[in-house]
């Protein structure tokens, strides 16, 4: 007769590792419980700081929305309305070949009870067009030679608008020469000609910056700015005179 071996009812090997992963998952449902149980007593208990909060900040967001409704927004249409009139006469100048002399008087200063640009300047500081009247000021002012006037307004342009943030340094480094500042003219050239790389402002201040190194004796800038526009931009105007620049700086280097 066969015989056969009783199994015993031992454990499976398994069971010690689910009951420590039962105890070690109560434990973190517990801790779990724990913070949360706190979280909710802080909660309880700062409410009202935390509500005081949330109305302080929905406040500020309801008066910046309306602060931008009530007031930027009309101000920034009442100074583009006020432009309208020293602009017609700025233009009127910008494209004339006689004497200008009147028409910039007449868009600086305004006229007929209208204001001019540097009534916008002042009045209208923090808007589009008020920024814009410190350019044309700016510009006014250098054609009718008044240069520090000119230096000042520039200087206190600023724009998204990368040409005109390069004309607006580049004017200044005329003003400066004009002034006979010659060292801060060449520092605004300079930085015209490397703010915004393109094949028209970029060429025309290296050109400037160029021979107004060669006045001051600065050989090395002046023959790197030639080089520049004949090598970067040899499609320009100014590369048509850059070999004879090259060459005046280099002899003058010896």
């Amino acid at each position: 007769m066969a015989t056969y071996k009783k199994r015993g009812n031992k454990p499976a090997k398994g069971n010690k590792v689910s009951i420590e992963n039962q105890s070690t998952t109560a434990e973190v449902f517990n801790t779990l419980d724990e913070t949360a149980s706190k979280s909710e007593q802080w909660v309880e208990k700062n409410q009202k700081i935390i509500f005081g909060g949330l109305i302080a900040i929905a406040a500020v967001i309801l008066a910046f929305l309306a602060y931008t409704k009530y007031i930027v927004e009309p101000n920034e249409k009442e100074a583009a309305d006020e432009l309208a009139y020293p602009k017609r006469y700025f233009e009127e100048a910008q494209n004339s070949t006689a004497s200008v002399d009147s028409l910039y008087a007449l868009s600086l200063n305004g006229a007929d009870g209208k204001y001019g640009l540097v009534d916008i300047a002042e009045n209208y500081s923090n808007t589009k067009a008020g920024n814009l009247a410190k350019y044309m000021s700016g510009i006014a002012f250098l054609k009718t030679g008044d240069y520090e006037s000119a230096i000042s307004y520039l200087s206190d342009f600023s724009s998204d608008d990368e040409v005109l943030a390069v004309l607006a340094l580049g004017n200044i480094g005329d003003a400066f020469v004009e002034i006979n500042q010659l060292e801060d003219g060449l520092k605004y050239y300079l930085d015209a000609a490397n703010l915004n790389d393109n094949n028209f402002t970029t060429p025309l201040y290296l050109f400037r910056a160029g021979q107004l190194a060669m006045k001051l004796e600065k050989f090395d800038i002046a023959e790197t700015s030639f080089s520049k526009i004949k090598n970067l931009y040899p499609k320009s105007d100014e590369a048509k005179f850059a070999d004879i620049y090259i060459q005046r700086a280099q002899i003058a280097k010896k």
